[in-house]
């Protein structure tokens, strides 16, 4: 086992232990999980699941939506923000999926590698590969890495990938650094901490287990460090 492979394995089980065994919301089909995905961008969990919700209530199916008037879409989800890219942005992969498999349905997907169906997924305007793994893990319980703001954020603070590496990049990254079976409760443990701990700005090192693992912590000036024990 590397250095690296050995930090990896510790800043997991120190994110179990602190957090737990984390679950995800209930199930969705892919399809769903595609379209509530597209309304979490730039927003939170609540307005993202008000959003689609609305969503439904207006249009109770896909194919509805699919062909609604751009504005009322829009209207419908506005409290997700940026409603104005995510409503086209939304119709626009529908009509796609519909143009390539001739229906909404994307439970074809689970007969396919992951690889191949994040590419599959990546091919719709608007959809890259944190959206695609998404859809691939939680809905198809499928092997991949979801990366966002949090998890690049969190993962670059800790030394776990290269400084420069770019989210896109950090995806195959991680997938690479932990076995598949870690991916679920990593994602969601590591998106916990950044919120919670490893937030943007101040992030709060005197209350991280993972100070003595930091590479951020440990760069930082010596006045500003603190001296407390991360067991």
């Amino acid at each position: 086992m590397t250095e690296l492979e050995a930090k990896a394995e510790e800043v997991n089980r120190r994110l179990k232990q602190a957090y737990g065994n984390p679950e995800w919301r209930p199930t969705l089909p892919p399809l769903d999980e595609l379209i509530s995905t597209i309304l979490s961008q730039n927003t939170n969990d609540t307005n993202r699941d008000r959003a689609f919700d609305s969503l439904k209530q207006k249009y109770p199916t896909w194919e509805q939506v699919r062909d609604a008037p751009s504005a009322s879409v829009i209207d419908a989800i506005r409290i997700a923000g940026l409603a104005n890219q995510k409503g086209p942005r939304i119709q626009g992969a529908l009509h796609q999926i519909t143009k390539e498999q001739g229906d909404l349905d994307l439970s074809f997907l689970d007969k396919m590698e992951s690889a191949e169906a994040s590419e599959w997924l990546q091919d719709i305007p608007g959809v890259g590969p944190k959206t695609a793994a998404i859809v691939l893990l939680f809905s198809l319980g499928k092997p991949a890495f979801p990366v966002d703001t949090h998890v690049h954020r969190v993962t670059g603070r800790l030394g776990l990938r290269p400084d420069k590496m770019s989210a896109e990049k950090n995806h195959k990254h991680m997938e690479e650094l932990y076995p598949p079976e870690a991916y679920y409760e990593l994602h969601l443990n590591l998106i916990r901490h950044g919120r919670d701990v490893c937030v943007a700005r101040t992030p709060a090192c005197n209350h991280c287990m993972m100070m003595d693992l930091c590479s951020y912590y440990a760069g930082l000036p010596i006045e500003m460090r603190f001296d407390i024990d991360p067991s």
